[in-house]
């Protein structure tokens, strides 16, 4: 579709609000079980840098905030503004942690994609999703959708420790 194809579906608002220009979709969080586990998984399979933790000891939880960052010159290592400029950024992820869950045996989160349905997925975005999913093949990634799988040929979902999907697609690098 032509974005003005896009613009003039029903409910679409093609100008937006100018109260709205410099809004900035920030985060989208998830609740998980075990932090190590978690952190691992998206630290070290997927490649965020873990910007900033704030924790709430009479509240028994904590938060975690990730991004992919590229330049990892550009965060600002006072936590002050580390803190401003981490609400001033796209596409955060947000790992809120309740204390004590990863020691029950029995507990877990529902990931959305069983009924009752609700919350899908993350996706993540890599220059080349064959190598990529090579990578998490050999890491031992759980995966929910392989390449080879279904007739959608040209993306993958894996699973993170909690079973939320994450999507893998592929994007053309800009030069």
């Amino acid at each position: 579709m032509t974005l003005n194809e896009l613009n003039n579906l029903p409910g679409v608002t093609a100008q937006p609000d100018s109260a709205t220009h410099e809004y900035v979709y920030n985060h989208t969080m998830i609740r998980v079980k075990d932090l190590s586990q978690s952190l691992d998984f998206y630290t070290r399979v997927l490649g965020f840098t873990l910007l900033e933790k704030k924790d709430f000891p009479k509240a028994e939880f904590s938060l975690y905030f990730l991004a992919l960052i590229k330049d990892k010159s550009q965060i600002p290592t006072d936590p002050i503004e580390r803190h401003q400029w981490r609400k001033s950024i796209p596409g955060l992820l947000e790992l809120t942690h309740n204390h004590g869950t990863e020691n029950d045996p029995d507990f877990s989160y529902h990931s959305g994609n069983s009924d009752p349905r609700g919350f899908g997925h993350l996706c993540v975005a890599v220059p080349d999703i064959h190598a990529a999913c090579e990578r998490f093949e050999e890491l031992g990634v759980t995966f929910q959708k392989r390449l080879s799988d279904g007739s959608m040929k040209d993306i993958a979902f894996i699973k993170d420790p909690d079973g939320y999907w994450v999507e893998i697609i592929q994007f053309t690098p800009v030069s």
